[in-house]
C-alpha cells in the first residue's frame, strides 16, 4: 500500500499509558522528574496532510492536546479500541462541530461503535439536547478506507485477548495497546519507513509489549525509524532509557513531530 500522498506530518499528542505520567500520588523518580520528556498525556497522534487532519484516539486529554497543538480543523477521528483512555475525550468534538457546522466522522469497528453509543447515549438518543456533540460513526473495512487522499489500512493486533486495530498510512504505521501481532498483520507492515509501537515498561506485561519485546518487533519489521509510545512511569527516565536504545529507535515524547515522506 503506497497511498496517494507524499508527506504526512505526525505529531505525538500524548505518549503515556492510561494513567499518564506523572501518576497521581506517585513519588517515583520518573513522576517527580522536571524533564518535559517525562511528562506524558494519554496516547494519541495527529496526522496532517495538505487536505486532511485526523487524530488516532481521543482520550481524556483530547481538549488539552488540541489546544496545545493549535488544531483548528479536524476531519476525522480513528479509534484503535474502546478503552477509556482512548475514547473519553470525544465529547469535546463539539468545538469542531460548531466550527464546521457538521458532525465529525468517527471510524471504528462495530464492537467499538456499540460502546460509544452506550457511553455517549445522549449523542444518539431520539431527543437531541441542544449543544451535544455530533458524531457520524463509520465502519473500518478490513481492506482499508480513504479519508480525503489518505489511504488507511487497518492492521489487526491483540491487546491481551482483545482484538484492536493498528493502522498503516503509506510509509507510516501506528500500533498501540498490543502485545501480539499475527503473522498476516506483520505482512502489512513490511516496508514501512516509520513505525510507532507501544512499550509499557521494561518488565513483561500481560497486554502490552515490554521494551525488549518492542525492540525485537522493530528488528523484525525493520523500519527506517521506530518510535516507542504508550509509556508508563515504570519505564524509567527518558534520558536514561534513551541511552539503551539502538540508533533506529527512540522514545517518543509529547509534542514530537516527524515528517513521513513516501
Amino acid at each position: 500500500m503506497s497511498g496517494n500522498i507524499s508527506i504526512v506530518k505526525i505529531t505525538f499528542l500524548g505518549t503515556g499509558t492510561s494513567q499518564g505520567v506523572p501518576v497521581i500520588a506517585c513519588d517515583c523518580s520518573t513522576c517527580l522528574s522536571s524533564d518535559l520528556h517525562d511528562k506524558r498525556l494519554r496516547t494519541s497522534v495527529l496526522l496532517e496532510t495538505d487536505d486532511v487532519n485526523l487524530v488516532i484516539d481521543a482520550g481524556p486529554d483530547f481538549r488539552q492536546q488540541m489546544l496545545r497543538e493549535h488544531v483548528t480543523r479536524l476531519d476525522a477521528i480513528i479509534l484503535t479500541h474502546e478503552h477509556k483512555d482512548h475514547i473519553s475525550g470525544l465529547d469535546d468534538v463539539r468545538a469542531f462541530n460548531y466550527k464546521s457546522q457538521d458532525a465529525i466522522d468517527i471510524f471504528c469497528e462495530e464492537r467499538v461503535q456499540k460502546v460509544i453509543k452506550r457511553e455517549y447515549s445522549y449523542v444518539f438518543s431520539e431527543y437531541q439536547y441542544p449543544g451535544i456533540p455530533k458524531m457520524r460513526l463509520n465502519p473500518v473495512p478490513e481492506q482499508g478506507f480513504n479519508i480525503g487522499k489518505m489511504e488507511i489500512l487497518p492492521v489487526r493486533v491483540f491487546h491481551y485477548r482483545l482484538p484492536v486495530y493498528g493502522f498503516r498510512i503509506g510509509n507510516f504505521a501506528y500500533i498501540t495497546d498490543s502485545n501480539y501481532v499475527p503473522e498476516e498483520s506483520k505482512e502489512k507492515l513490511y516496508g514501512v519507513k516509520y513505525l510507532v509501537i507501544n512499550a509499557l515498561r521494561k518488565e513483561k506485561h500481560i497486554s502490552h509489549f515490554s521494551l525488549r519485546e518492542a525492540m525485537d518487533f522493530v528488528r523484525e519489521v525493520s523500519p527506517k525509524k521506530a518510535f516507542i509510545t504508550h509509556i508508563s512511569h515504570q519505564m524509567g527516565l527518558y534520558k536514561e532509557v534513551s541511552k539503551e536504545l539502538p540508533p533506529e529507535m527512540m522514545l517518543a515524547y509529547d509534542g514530537l513531530s516527524i515528517l513521513c515522506d513516501e
